[in-house]
């Protein structure tokens, strides 16, 4: 019988900062058979769609996102925030609540041929996992699945996703607060 995943997450209120009910993973990680059954059942959901690559967007989809890349035998792309990679990489600007912010990939690691599933920790309303896929889409890359743990459904991320072309999967569901 599964895990009930979703009894494995912890709700944080008023943090980061008043209003916001934070789904907060760690708890989730922190229970062997917990992380292991997520790490499994995002692998098993893409198996045999010729995956070439798994990108984990900074800082915990690098958390799931490798595990699966292990999972699935393939190779694992870290996306991270403008100036942590070293060499040369590709950026991708995108808007934040308030500001703006760059996250990057190295220049040489995907191209034409590549299918890259994306993979992180939880969507809220798809802002980073967007510009994800565009960047890895500039590469030549082909980028048509996403996995997430969590889904903060009302807040359409998802669906944004889905919008895009990206098909998304997801273990858990929970209204954003």
């Amino acid at each position: 019988m599964p895990l009930d995943l979703k009894a494995l997450v912890r709700s944080i209120p008023d943090y980061p900062r008043k209003g916001i009910l934070f789904r907060d993973i760690t708890t989730l990680i922190e229970d062997p058979a917990g992380f292991r059954e997520s790490v499994e059942r995002l692998a098993k959901a893409h198996g045999g769609l010729g995956i070439t690559h798994v990108a984990g967007i900074e800082a915990r989809g690098f958390i799931f996102g490798a595990g699966v890349a292990i999972a699935m035998g393939v190779g694992f792309v870290p996306i991270r925030k403008s100036g942590k990679l070293p060499g040369e990489t590709i950026g991708q600007n995108y808007a934040l609540e308030y500001g703006a912010d760059t996250i990057e990939i190295h220049a040489d690691v995907l191209g034409p041929g590549d299918k890259v599933l994306l993979i992180d920790d939880l969507i809220a309303t798809g802002g980073t996992a967007l510009a994800a896929v565009s960047l890895l889409r500039r590469t030549g890359a082909e980028v048509e699945h996403a996995g997430v743990v969590i889904d903060l459904f009302d807040l359409g991320g998802a669906e944004k996703l889905r919008h895009a072309g990206v098909e998304v999967f997801k273990l858990i569901d929970f209204e954003g607060h």
